[in-house]
């Protein structure tokens, strides 16, 4: 058999599955609960491959991978490294247990919902809900636009095709079978993840043009201290650490992956959890950076045709993989993206049918009601990312930007709040704002001056959306605490506290 043939074969097996678990788990779709939470009765093996495989998609493997290995060298595993051990070991440590608690014991069932009953605040909930569904389309986007520059170049099929097939396959799995169906796709799509990234590492390693694992990392060595690589400039550095810290910290505000500790079962399968997030992370992250760090192994220092956003691709076309392992490559990036997909989809319409249609539009409708507007939104949801992802914005802009908005509007209000009963309605509205205005700073500039040239370096900084995205984390944090403090200090009604939220433990 041809190449594409064990190609196609390989991604058709992947889709016959995906058809089954949404077909099969159409029939179990009850209420709104069962669509969003399930039964909140998911082991640790289900919760964290589900959080693994919403944190990495072809945006990490192509985008973030490719672009950092390309200007860090091998400096870029440090973001691998911090994924696994901020974005997924501390994440867990620090929120899981308190989040997984509290959603149980109040019914939440979304990030809106949360604030809602945190500071109660009809007005945080709104204007959370319409950052949520709003933001998240770009992120969606940019996972429909990670994987097109792969199956373009893999394949050599056109790039609409390659975005229709996303977006059925994810499709398929919301509208029919809702949260319980993406958790079980999730599961095994995250085994296919982390047996992909195993073998990608290794043949990757075992590549001509890297010679094996201490031959290329002499070599890799050699040309960053040749091309001034190795030492990093201020700005250089400025920008590594914050791409460690909005791809790790950040994750900490994102309500897709917030979501995923409302539906664990117990405290012991957080624990369990806790474990296999990070040895996933480790696995899959680490595996993606440090296969990224190799790409001026591949090229020397010209750039692909296509940009950042095809180097990767390019990697693994001149590397010469084996077909079936091409094959596995494709369905390892087609899962993380679909994985992805879904999770962004389901909170963003989730949150949209009961924060914004039943809480603020039609209180009296049915609970089975708002699960069918659901799946119909998510399917409007899916089609409108479609449509973003055919715009010419980089993977990375799409990314860091929604990135940067929804973790620095929710980070702080959201962390804070499961550990300070102090913390007040005035401080999460200042945290909030002060956050999502800092990271909007990027986007305004992309929209209204771009092309600008700016003085004192500020037409520079524009580019920096993950500088952005730290700064609006930072400044939300400070603002959380500052406005609390002011709120108390001069007797508003917003700088009450509200002590019923934690239950009789803090």
């Amino acid at each position: 058999m041809g190449r594409e043939t064990v190609i196609w074969i390989v991604i058709g097996c992947y889709v016959i599955f995906m058809l089954a678990v949404g077909i099969l788990n159409s029939r179990q779709g009850g209420g709104m609960a069962d669509f969003t939470v399930g039964k909140r009765n998911a082991g640790a093996w289900i919760s964290a491959l589900s959080y693994g495989t919403a944190y990495f998609s072809a945006v990490m493997f192509i985008g973030y991978s490719g672009s950092s290995g390309w200007q860090f060298g091998l400096y870029s595993t440090l973001v691998g490294i911090g994924n696994a051990v901020i974005g997924s070991l501390l994440a867990w440590l620090v929120l899981a247990r308190r989040t997984r608690s509290v959603t149980h014991r109040l019914k939440i069932k979304s990030m809106p919902q949360l604030f809602e009953k945190r500071y109660q605040s009809q007005g945080i909930k709104l204007f959370s809900c319409i950052v949520i569904f709003i933001f998240l389309l770009p992120y969606s986007a940019s996972v429909y636009k990670g994987l097109t520059s792969v199956c373009s170049v893999l394949l050599k099929i056109d790039e609409q095709v390659c975005m229709v097939m996303i977006a059925i396959a994810s499709a398929v799995v919301l509208v029919l079978g809702g949260y319980v169906a993406t958790l079980k796709a999730d599961f095994v799509q995250g085994l296919i993840m982390m047996v992909g990234v195993f073998l990608l590492v290794v043949m990757v390693v075992a590549s001509p043009q890297v010679g094996g694992l201490a031959q290329g990392l002499s070599n890799m060595a050699g040309y960053m201290e040749q091309s001034g690589m190795d030492n990093l400039t201020l700005q250089s550095a400025i920008s590594l650490v914050a791409m460690i810290l909005m791809t790790s910290i950040g994750t900490w505000g994102l309500p897709q992956m917030v979501h995923k500790y409302y539906g664990i079962r117990d405290d012991k399968e957080v624990k369990r959890g806790t474990i296999i997030s990070t040895f996933f992370a480790v696995l899959v992250a680490g595996g993606g950076y440090f296969i990224g760090s190799f790409s001026h192994l591949f090229f020397g220092g010209t750039l692909p045709a296509g940009g950042k956003d095809y180097i990767i691709p390019n990697m693994l076309n001149v590397a010469h993989l084996p077909d079936i392992l091409v094959g596995i490559v494709l369905v390892l990036l087609i899962s993380a993206s679909v994985s992805t997909l879904s999770s962004i989809t389901l909170t963003a319409c989730s949150t949209a049918s009961m924060d914004l249609v039943k809480a603020r539009l039609r209180p009296q409708l049915p609970d089975k009601s708002v699960a069918m507007l659901t799946r119909i939104l998510c399917l409007l949801f899916v089609i409108a990312s479609y449509l973003i992802a055919n715009s010419n914005t980089p993977i990375l802009d799409l990314m860091s930007y929604s990135w940067g908005i929804l973790s620095g509007a929710f980070l702080a209000p959201y962390a804070l709040a499961l550990y300070f009963k102090r913390l007040n309605r005035a401080g999460a509205w200042a945290g909030m704002l002060s956050g999502f205005g800092v990271a909007m700073l990027p986007v305004l500039g992309k929209l209204f001056f771009n092309g600008w040239q700016a003085p004192f370096g500020l037409g520079l900084m524009m580019d920096q959306g993950p500088l952005f995205a730290c700064l609006a984390m930072l400044v939300s944090v400070l603002f959380c605490f500052l406005f609390s403090l002011l709120a108390r200090k001069l007797g508003w009604p917003s700088g009450a506290e509200n002590t019923e939220f934690y239950g009789e433990k803090v």
